[in-house]
Protein backbone atom coordinates (compact mmCIF):
# COMPACT_ATOMS: atom_id res chain seq x y z
CA UNK A 1 0.00 0.00 0.00
CA UNK A 2 1.44 3.24 -0.74
CA UNK A 3 1.97 5.85 1.93
CA UNK A 4 0.49 9.64 1.00
CA UNK A 5 1.38 10.19 4.29
CA UNK A 6 4.76 9.85 5.29
CA UNK A 7 5.40 10.39 8.75
CA UNK A 8 1.77 11.41 9.75
CA UNK A 9 2.01 9.00 12.50
CA UNK A 10 4.29 11.45 14.06
CA UNK A 11 0.97 13.23 15.03
CA UNK A 12 -0.17 10.71 17.00
CA UNK A 13 2.56 9.71 18.68
CA UNK A 14 2.86 12.25 21.36
CA UNK A 15 0.49 13.69 24.38
CA UNK A 16 0.33 17.32 24.07
CA UNK A 17 1.11 19.32 27.46
CA UNK A 18 -0.68 22.24 28.41
CA UNK A 19 0.94 24.99 28.34
CA UNK A 20 0.62 28.93 28.66
CA UNK A 21 3.26 31.20 27.04
CA UNK A 22 4.38 33.93 24.89
CA UNK A 23 4.69 32.76 20.89
CA UNK A 24 8.54 34.30 20.23
CA UNK A 25 8.91 32.66 16.91
CA UNK A 26 6.80 34.64 14.65
CA UNK A 27 7.76 34.82 10.87
CA UNK A 28 6.33 37.56 8.85
CA UNK A 29 3.62 40.27 9.73
CA UNK A 30 0.66 39.62 11.14
CA UNK A 31 -2.09 41.80 10.23
CA UNK A 32 -3.13 44.70 12.82
CA UNK A 33 -6.84 43.82 12.69
CA UNK A 34 -6.15 40.20 13.98
CA UNK A 35 -6.90 41.41 17.68
CA UNK A 36 -8.85 38.66 19.83
CA UNK A 37 -8.75 34.90 20.51
CA UNK A 38 -8.34 32.34 18.06
CA UNK A 39 -9.50 28.55 19.85
CA UNK A 40 -9.31 25.04 18.38
CA UNK A 41 -10.60 21.62 20.13
CA UNK A 42 -9.73 18.52 18.74
CA UNK A 43 -8.88 15.16 20.33
CA UNK A 44 -5.34 15.07 21.80
CA UNK A 45 -5.15 12.43 23.75
CA UNK A 46 -5.17 8.73 22.72
CA UNK A 47 -3.82 6.33 25.72
CA UNK A 48 -4.19 5.79 29.09
CA UNK A 49 -1.47 3.05 30.28
CA UNK A 50 -0.55 0.39 27.26
CA UNK A 51 -3.93 0.94 26.30
CA UNK A 52 -4.64 3.40 22.78
CA UNK A 53 -7.58 3.98 20.85
CA UNK A 54 -7.61 2.99 17.65
CA UNK A 55 -10.57 6.11 16.15
CA UNK A 56 -9.55 9.55 15.87
CA UNK A 57 -12.85 10.56 17.24
CA UNK A 58 -11.54 8.65 20.52
CA UNK A 59 -9.43 11.25 21.92
CA UNK A 60 -10.10 13.32 24.98
CA UNK A 61 -10.22 16.97 23.95
CA UNK A 62 -7.72 19.71 23.86
CA UNK A 63 -8.51 22.95 23.44
CA UNK A 64 -5.94 25.90 22.18
CA UNK A 65 -5.90 29.25 22.13
CA UNK A 66 -4.58 31.95 20.32
CA UNK A 67 -4.78 35.02 22.64
CA UNK A 68 -3.78 38.23 19.94
CA UNK A 69 -3.35 41.20 22.01
CA UNK A 70 -1.48 44.45 20.72
CA UNK A 71 1.92 43.96 21.82
CA UNK A 72 1.94 40.15 21.47
CA UNK A 73 0.41 36.98 21.08
CA UNK A 74 -0.28 34.44 24.09
CA UNK A 75 -0.62 30.82 23.21
CA UNK A 76 -2.29 28.25 25.64
CA UNK A 77 -3.47 24.49 25.76
CA UNK A 78 -5.35 22.67 28.85
CA UNK A 79 -7.40 19.29 28.73
CA UNK A 80 -11.38 20.06 29.09
CA UNK A 81 -12.17 18.27 32.13
CA UNK A 82 -14.66 16.32 31.26
CA UNK A 83 -16.24 13.37 33.32
CA UNK A 84 -15.04 10.87 31.09
CA UNK A 85 -11.30 12.84 31.49
CA UNK A 86 -11.51 13.15 34.93
CA UNK A 87 -12.58 9.37 36.12
CA UNK A 88 -9.64 8.09 33.78
CA UNK A 89 -7.18 9.63 34.80
CA UNK A 90 -7.76 8.96 38.71
CA UNK A 91 -8.10 5.02 37.29
CA UNK A 92 -5.15 5.31 34.97
CA UNK A 93 -6.79 3.81 32.70
CA UNK A 94 -9.67 3.60 29.84
CA UNK A 95 -13.31 3.08 31.88
CA UNK A 96 -15.38 4.14 28.70
CA UNK A 97 -16.37 3.02 25.25
CA UNK A 98 -15.17 5.06 22.53
CA UNK A 99 -16.57 6.14 19.14
CA UNK A 100 -14.76 3.71 17.40
CA UNK A 101 -13.07 1.33 19.87
CA UNK A 102 -15.08 -0.95 22.63
CA UNK A 103 -12.99 -3.22 24.87
CA UNK A 104 -13.84 -5.39 27.97
CA UNK A 105 -14.95 -4.29 30.47
CA UNK A 106 -16.05 -1.10 29.75
CA UNK A 107 -19.16 1.56 30.44
CA UNK A 108 -21.58 3.42 29.08
CA UNK A 109 -23.02 6.65 30.55
CA UNK A 110 -26.65 5.59 32.05
CA UNK A 111 -26.13 2.54 29.92
CA UNK A 112 -27.21 4.39 26.70
CA UNK A 113 -24.73 6.81 25.43
CA UNK A 114 -21.42 7.05 25.37
CA UNK A 115 -19.25 9.76 28.14
CA UNK A 116 -17.99 12.50 25.64
CA UNK A 117 -14.05 13.11 25.77
CA UNK A 118 -15.72 17.09 24.42
CA UNK A 119 -13.04 17.07 21.34
CA UNK A 120 -14.60 18.57 18.60
CA UNK A 121 -15.82 22.08 18.51
CA UNK A 122 -15.56 25.17 20.97
CA UNK A 123 -17.60 28.39 20.79
CA UNK A 124 -17.95 31.86 22.76
CA UNK A 125 -21.64 31.93 23.72
CA UNK A 126 -23.18 34.24 26.21
CA UNK A 127 -20.15 35.85 27.86
CA UNK A 128 -18.37 32.50 28.00
CA UNK A 129 -16.57 29.85 26.47
CA UNK A 130 -18.08 26.52 25.50
CA UNK A 131 -16.53 23.13 24.20
CA UNK A 132 -18.84 20.09 22.45
CA UNK A 133 -18.55 16.79 21.88
CA UNK A 134 -20.46 14.48 19.51
CA UNK A 135 -23.58 14.58 21.65
CA UNK A 136 -23.81 15.61 25.63
CA UNK A 137 -23.71 18.67 27.72
CA UNK A 138 -20.94 21.14 26.46
CA UNK A 139 -18.25 22.13 28.87
CA UNK A 140 -18.08 25.47 30.20
CA UNK A 141 -14.28 26.65 29.83
CA UNK A 142 -12.65 29.98 31.24
CA UNK A 143 -12.20 32.29 28.33
CA UNK A 144 -8.62 33.31 28.83
CA UNK A 145 -6.62 30.80 30.83
CA UNK A 146 -9.26 27.11 29.46
CA UNK A 147 -9.84 25.82 32.59
CA UNK A 148 -12.81 24.25 33.08
CA UNK A 149 -15.82 25.27 35.14
CA UNK A 150 -18.03 22.41 34.75
CA UNK A 151 -21.09 21.19 32.64
CA UNK A 152 -23.12 23.85 31.22
CA UNK A 153 -26.96 22.93 31.54
CA UNK A 154 -28.76 26.26 30.03
CA UNK A 155 -30.02 27.24 33.39
CA UNK A 156 -31.17 23.65 33.84
CA UNK A 157 -33.24 23.01 31.33
CA UNK A 158 -31.25 20.05 30.14
CA UNK A 159 -29.77 17.15 31.45
CA UNK A 160 -26.88 14.79 31.17
CA UNK A 161 -28.54 12.69 28.66
CA UNK A 162 -30.18 15.10 26.44
CA UNK A 163 -28.92 14.62 22.75
CA UNK A 164 -26.48 17.88 21.78
CA UNK A 165 -24.71 17.94 19.11
CA UNK A 166 -21.39 19.63 18.51
CA UNK A 167 -22.51 22.02 15.92
CA UNK A 168 -24.56 24.80 17.38
CA UNK A 169 -25.12 27.90 15.16
CA UNK A 170 -25.51 31.32 16.51
CA UNK A 171 -26.97 34.26 15.10
CA UNK A 172 -25.09 37.09 15.60
CA UNK A 173 -28.00 40.25 15.57
CA UNK A 174 -29.53 38.64 18.29
CA UNK A 175 -27.21 36.22 20.00
CA UNK A 176 -29.59 33.50 19.79
CA UNK A 177 -28.24 30.03 19.82
CA UNK A 178 -29.83 27.05 17.86
CA UNK A 179 -28.64 23.35 18.07
CA UNK A 180 -30.58 19.66 17.69
CA UNK A 181 -29.53 16.33 18.61
CA UNK A 182 -30.66 12.98 18.06
CA UNK A 183 -32.33 10.76 20.52
CA UNK A 184 -31.66 7.36 19.36
CA UNK A 185 -33.92 5.13 20.78
CA UNK A 186 -34.82 2.12 19.10
CA UNK A 187 -38.88 2.39 18.47
CA UNK A 188 -38.82 5.91 18.66
CA UNK A 189 -35.60 7.80 17.24
CA UNK A 190 -36.38 11.56 17.02
CA UNK A 191 -34.52 14.72 15.96
CA UNK A 192 -34.81 17.25 18.78
CA UNK A 193 -34.74 20.95 17.53
CA UNK A 194 -33.56 23.99 20.80
CA UNK A 195 -33.36 27.72 20.47
CA UNK A 196 -31.94 29.35 23.50
CA UNK A 197 -31.86 33.06 23.74
CA UNK A 198 -28.72 35.67 24.38
CA UNK A 199 -29.11 34.69 27.77
CA UNK A 200 -28.95 30.68 27.35
CA UNK A 201 -32.80 30.64 28.23
CA UNK A 202 -34.89 28.15 26.33
CA UNK A 203 -37.41 29.84 23.92
CA UNK A 204 -38.14 25.89 22.79
CA UNK A 205 -37.52 22.34 22.55
CA UNK A 206 -39.11 20.17 19.72
CA UNK A 207 -39.51 16.65 19.06
CA UNK A 208 -39.70 15.39 15.54
CA UNK A 209 -40.21 11.62 15.04
CA UNK A 210 -37.74 9.86 12.22
CA UNK A 211 -38.37 7.01 10.29
CA UNK A 212 -35.30 5.34 11.12
CA UNK A 213 -32.25 6.46 14.21
CA UNK A 214 -30.08 8.86 11.02
CA UNK A 215 -26.70 9.65 12.16
CA UNK A 216 -26.31 13.40 12.22
CA UNK A 217 -23.51 15.15 12.89
CA UNK A 218 -24.54 19.09 11.52
CA UNK A 219 -27.11 21.30 10.26
CA UNK A 220 -27.80 24.53 8.87
CA UNK A 221 -29.65 27.67 9.65
CA UNK A 222 -30.58 30.39 7.76
CA UNK A 223 -32.96 33.99 8.40
CA UNK A 224 -36.25 32.22 8.91
CA UNK A 225 -35.18 28.03 9.11
CA UNK A 226 -33.05 25.11 10.18
CA UNK A 227 -32.02 22.59 7.77
CA UNK A 228 -31.15 18.58 8.43
CA UNK A 229 -29.68 16.85 5.70
CA UNK A 230 -31.43 13.02 6.85
CA UNK A 231 -29.09 10.74 5.62
CA UNK A 232 -29.36 6.88 5.75
CA UNK A 233 -26.29 6.32 8.18
CA UNK A 234 -28.30 4.35 10.85
CA UNK A 235 -27.45 3.10 14.33
CA UNK A 236 -28.38 -0.26 15.54
CA UNK A 237 -28.94 0.23 19.23
CA UNK A 238 -29.36 -3.27 19.92
CA UNK A 239 -25.64 -3.86 18.43
CA UNK A 240 -24.45 -0.96 20.37
CA UNK A 241 -25.88 -1.54 23.57
CA UNK A 242 -26.50 -5.33 23.87
CA UNK A 243 -23.74 -6.71 22.13
CA UNK A 244 -21.01 -4.09 22.74
CA UNK A 245 -19.76 -2.88 19.71
CA UNK A 246 -18.60 0.28 19.38
CA UNK A 247 -21.02 3.21 17.93
CA UNK A 248 -18.80 3.26 14.41
CA UNK A 249 -19.48 -0.46 14.41
CA UNK A 250 -23.16 -0.25 14.92
CA UNK A 251 -23.88 2.19 12.50
CA UNK A 252 -24.76 0.76 8.79
CA UNK A 253 -24.98 2.65 5.67
CA UNK A 254 -28.15 1.35 3.77
CA UNK A 255 -28.33 4.42 0.59
CA UNK A 256 -31.39 2.59 -0.58
CA UNK A 257 -33.42 4.10 1.43
CA UNK A 258 -32.56 7.72 0.08
CA UNK A 259 -31.86 11.00 1.71
CA UNK A 260 -33.79 14.43 2.42
CA UNK A 261 -33.71 18.36 3.71
CA UNK A 262 -35.70 18.39 6.45
CA UNK A 263 -36.89 21.96 7.00
CA UNK A 264 -38.54 23.79 10.05
CA UNK A 265 -39.33 27.09 11.42
CA UNK A 266 -36.81 28.73 13.12
CA UNK A 267 -39.41 31.23 14.66
CA UNK A 268 -41.53 28.18 15.91
CA UNK A 269 -39.59 25.02 15.67
CA UNK A 270 -42.55 23.81 13.58
CA UNK A 271 -41.71 21.46 10.69
CA UNK A 272 -42.02 23.16 7.41
CA UNK A 273 -41.09 20.25 3.98
CA UNK A 274 -39.25 17.29 3.47
CA UNK A 275 -37.56 16.84 0.23
CA UNK A 276 -35.81 13.70 -1.16
CA UNK A 277 -32.59 14.19 -2.76
CA UNK A 278 -30.87 11.58 -3.90
CA UNK A 279 -28.86 9.03 -1.65
CA UNK A 280 -25.39 11.03 -0.69
CA UNK A 281 -23.87 11.57 3.04
CA UNK A 282 -23.41 15.00 4.06
CA UNK A 283 -21.06 15.50 7.13
CA UNK A 284 -20.41 19.47 7.63
CA UNK A 285 -23.00 22.28 6.37
CA UNK A 286 -21.42 24.95 4.23
CA UNK A 287 -23.96 27.63 5.43
CA UNK A 288 -27.68 28.45 4.39
CA UNK A 289 -29.72 31.82 3.88
CA UNK A 290 -32.66 33.31 2.09
CA UNK A 291 -32.63 35.66 -1.26
CA UNK A 292 -35.48 36.05 -3.67
CA UNK A 293 -37.73 33.88 -2.43
CA UNK A 294 -35.48 30.96 -2.26
CA UNK A 295 -33.80 29.35 0.25
CA UNK A 296 -30.28 28.08 -0.81
CA UNK A 297 -28.40 24.98 1.47
CA UNK A 298 -24.82 25.22 1.43
CA UNK A 299 -23.12 21.67 1.92
CA UNK A 300 -20.31 18.90 1.49
CA UNK A 301 -21.40 16.16 0.46
CA UNK A 302 -19.90 12.81 0.27
CA UNK A 303 -20.15 9.51 -1.95
CA UNK A 304 -20.86 7.41 1.16
CA UNK A 305 -19.96 8.25 5.34
CA UNK A 306 -16.25 8.53 6.00
CA UNK A 307 -16.27 8.03 9.75
CA UNK A 308 -14.93 4.64 9.02
CA UNK A 309 -11.84 6.15 7.66
CA UNK A 310 -11.06 7.68 10.87
CA UNK A 311 -9.25 4.66 11.82
CA UNK A 312 -6.92 3.09 12.47
CA UNK A 313 -4.86 5.87 13.57
CA UNK A 314 -2.30 6.67 12.79
CA UNK A 315 -3.66 5.50 9.18
CA UNK A 316 -6.20 7.26 7.88
CA UNK A 317 -8.36 7.64 4.55
CA UNK A 318 -6.69 4.72 2.90
CA UNK A 319 -9.96 4.53 0.77
CA UNK A 320 -11.68 7.97 1.35
CA UNK A 321 -14.24 8.44 -1.17
CA UNK A 322 -14.80 11.92 -3.04
CA UNK A 323 -17.07 14.95 -1.92
CA UNK A 324 -17.97 17.82 -3.29
CA UNK A 325 -19.68 21.18 -2.08
CA UNK A 326 -23.54 21.34 -3.28
CA UNK A 327 -25.70 24.11 -3.71
CA UNK A 328 -29.96 22.73 -3.14
CA UNK A 329 -31.78 25.63 -3.94
CA UNK A 330 -35.67 25.53 -2.13
CA UNK A 331 -38.52 27.75 -3.92
CA UNK A 332 -40.14 29.51 -0.64
CA UNK A 333 -43.77 29.67 -1.70
CA UNK A 334 -44.10 26.01 -2.96
CA UNK A 335 -41.48 24.28 -1.17
CA UNK A 336 -39.81 22.84 -4.04
CA UNK A 337 -36.48 22.01 -4.63
CA UNK A 338 -35.98 24.06 -8.04
CA UNK A 339 -32.07 23.32 -8.52
CA UNK A 340 -29.12 21.58 -7.29
CA UNK A 341 -25.44 22.77 -8.45
CA UNK A 342 -21.56 21.53 -7.38
CA UNK A 343 -18.90 23.06 -7.14
CA UNK A 344 -15.81 20.85 -9.72
CA UNK A 345 -13.47 19.78 -6.29
CA UNK A 346 -13.77 16.20 -5.24
CA UNK A 347 -11.13 15.64 -3.00
CA UNK A 348 -12.52 14.71 0.04
CA UNK A 349 -13.28 18.16 1.43
CA UNK A 350 -14.05 18.94 5.03
CA UNK A 351 -14.24 21.38 7.69
CA UNK A 352 -15.56 24.32 5.60
CA UNK A 353 -15.87 27.82 6.85
CA UNK A 354 -17.03 31.29 6.16
CA UNK A 355 -17.11 34.44 7.08
CA UNK A 356 -19.04 34.00 10.57
CA UNK A 357 -20.60 37.62 10.22
CA UNK A 358 -22.36 36.21 6.62
CA UNK A 359 -23.65 33.01 9.00
CA UNK A 360 -27.32 32.90 7.48
CA UNK A 361 -26.91 35.75 4.68
CA UNK A 362 -26.15 35.70 1.33
CA UNK A 363 -21.99 35.28 1.20
CA UNK A 364 -20.09 34.47 -2.19
CA UNK A 365 -16.46 32.80 -0.36
CA UNK A 366 -15.60 30.06 1.92
CA UNK A 367 -12.87 28.27 2.92
CA UNK A 368 -12.06 24.62 3.23
CA UNK A 369 -9.49 21.80 3.52
CA UNK A 370 -8.95 18.75 0.87
CA UNK A 371 -6.75 15.65 0.41
CA UNK A 372 -4.58 15.79 -2.50
CA UNK A 373 -4.42 12.23 -2.78
CA UNK A 374 -7.80 11.07 -2.89
CA UNK A 375 -8.85 8.48 -5.13
CA UNK A 376 -5.17 6.44 -4.54
CA UNK A 377 -5.02 3.55 -2.35
CA UNK A 378 -3.35 4.42 0.25
CA UNK A 379 -2.92 6.18 3.75
CA UNK A 380 -3.22 9.97 3.07
CA UNK A 381 -4.13 13.13 5.51
CA UNK A 382 -5.74 16.68 4.64
CA UNK A 383 -2.90 18.75 2.73
CA UNK A 384 -4.88 21.14 0.57
CA UNK A 385 -6.36 24.49 2.06
CA UNK A 386 -8.68 25.71 -0.85
CA UNK A 387 -10.67 29.09 -1.33
CA UNK A 388 -13.59 28.53 -2.90
CA UNK A 389 -16.26 31.13 -4.87
CA UNK A 390 -20.01 30.13 -5.20
CA UNK A 391 -20.33 32.04 -8.47
CA UNK A 392 -17.59 30.43 -10.80
CA UNK A 393 -18.54 27.31 -9.06
CA UNK A 394 -14.90 26.56 -8.75
CA UNK A 395 -12.10 26.04 -6.30
CA UNK A 396 -10.49 29.73 -7.83
CA UNK A 397 -7.23 28.65 -5.37
CA UNK A 398 -5.62 26.48 -3.73
CA UNK A 399 -2.23 26.18 -1.53
CA UNK A 400 -0.84 22.87 -0.89
CA UNK A 401 1.46 22.01 1.89
CA UNK A 402 5.25 20.89 1.85
CA UNK A 403 5.70 17.12 1.49
CA UNK A 404 5.74 15.82 5.39
CA UNK A 405 3.23 18.59 6.12
CA UNK A 406 -0.41 18.49 7.27
CA UNK A 407 -3.16 20.51 8.01
CA UNK A 408 -5.06 20.09 11.09
CA UNK A 409 -8.37 21.58 12.50
CA UNK A 410 -10.97 24.21 10.04
CA UNK A 411 -9.84 27.02 8.61
CA UNK A 412 -10.88 30.08 10.27
CA UNK A 413 -11.96 33.56 8.67
CA UNK A 414 -10.98 36.83 10.79
CA UNK A 415 -12.57 39.88 9.10
CA UNK A 416 -10.75 42.60 8.35
CA UNK A 417 -13.04 45.57 8.23
CA UNK A 418 -11.43 47.31 5.99
CA UNK A 419 -11.97 44.46 3.34
CA UNK A 420 -11.42 41.10 2.94
CA UNK A 421 -9.41 39.64 5.96
CA UNK A 422 -7.17 36.18 7.01
CA UNK A 423 -7.84 32.55 7.19
CA UNK A 424 -5.90 30.75 9.83
CA UNK A 425 -5.36 27.43 9.83
CA UNK A 426 -2.95 24.80 11.94
CA UNK A 427 -0.30 23.34 10.03
CA UNK A 428 1.88 20.31 11.27
CA UNK A 429 5.62 19.54 10.02
CA UNK A 430 5.95 15.86 10.64
CA UNK A 431 9.43 15.88 9.07
CA UNK A 432 10.82 17.97 12.69
CA UNK A 433 7.61 16.79 14.65
CA UNK A 434 6.50 20.80 14.95
CA UNK A 435 3.24 22.82 15.02
CA UNK A 436 2.86 26.26 13.91
CA UNK A 437 -0.40 28.44 12.67
CA UNK A 438 -0.30 29.71 9.76
CA UNK A 439 -1.62 33.31 8.44
CA UNK A 440 -2.99 33.58 4.87
CA UNK A 441 -4.73 36.26 2.36
CA UNK A 442 -8.02 35.39 2.41
CA UNK A 443 -8.37 36.07 -1.25
CA UNK A 444 -4.85 34.41 -2.28
CA UNK A 445 -4.35 31.41 0.13
CA UNK A 446 -2.35 30.15 -3.21
CA UNK A 447 0.52 32.59 -2.08
CA UNK A 448 1.33 30.84 1.31
CA UNK A 449 1.03 31.82 4.74
CA UNK A 450 1.60 35.54 5.02
CA UNK A 451 2.48 35.03 8.82
CA UNK A 452 3.56 32.00 10.55
CA UNK A 453 3.60 31.14 14.55
CA UNK A 454 5.91 28.71 15.45
CA UNK A 455 4.86 26.82 18.67
CA UNK A 456 7.36 25.80 21.29
CA UNK A 457 5.85 21.97 21.36
CA UNK A 458 3.72 20.27 18.51
CA UNK A 459 -0.20 19.99 19.20
CA UNK A 460 -2.69 17.46 18.43
CA UNK A 461 -4.71 17.65 14.72
CA UNK A 462 -7.62 19.41 15.67
CA UNK A 463 -11.42 19.51 14.39
CA UNK A 464 -13.19 22.74 14.70
CA UNK A 465 -12.06 26.10 15.57
CA UNK A 466 -13.82 29.89 16.36
CA UNK A 467 -12.13 33.12 16.30
CA UNK A 468 -13.63 36.28 18.88
CA UNK A 469 -12.60 39.68 18.39
CA UNK A 470 -11.38 42.05 20.72
CA UNK A 471 -14.48 44.11 19.70
CA UNK A 472 -16.98 41.27 20.63
CA UNK A 473 -14.61 40.27 23.79
CA UNK A 474 -15.02 43.84 25.22
CA UNK A 475 -18.78 43.59 25.41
Amino acid sequence: MQDYAPLIERAFSFTPSEQSYVVEKIEGEIPDFIRGTYYMNGPALFSRGSFRYNHWLDGDGMVCALHFDDDRVEFVSRFVRSAKHEAEKEAGRPLFRAFGTAFDPDRLKRGVMLESPVNVSVYPYAETLLAFGEQGLPIELDARTLETRGEFNFRGALNDISPFAAHPKMDRATGELFNFGIAFGANEPSLNVYRFDAGARLVFRKRFPLEYPCSVHDFGLSQNHAVFYLSPNLLDMQAFIRDGRSLLDSLHWEPERGSRLFIVSRETGNRVTELPIGSRHCLHFINCFEENGRLNVDVLELERPIYDQYRPVPDLFTEVCEGWPTRFVVDLKSYELISTSEVQYRLAPDFPAINPSLTTQPYDDFWMLGISATGKHGRKFFDQLVHVKWPGKCACDVYEVPTRHYLGSEPIFINNPAGSGAVICHIFDAENNASSFALFDAMHVDQGPIASLRLKEPVHLGFHASFKARTEESG
